[in-house]
């Protein structure tokens, strides 16, 4: 699977947002995540790095 989770950087940690990410939507002043079941949170955050490897990205508050 192609999925990534999304983790909200604050200095050296990093807190899990959501689990089995498929779309990054930029969304008003932030942006909208949707996991594989439909699921959608809304956060105020910018992208900080994608780590496609990893399967992680990152996001940073503005």
């Amino acid at each position: 699977m192609c999925e990534a989770n999304a983790y909200l950087r604050e200095g050296d940690k990093e807190e899990l947002v959501l689990e089995m990410v498929d779309k990054v939507v930029p969304y008003e002043d932030g942006l909208l995540l949707e996991d594989i079941y439909g699921r959608r949170k809304i956060i105020k955050a910018k992208i900080k790095e994608l780590a496609l490897v990893d399967h992680k990205i990152i996001l940073e508050r503005d």
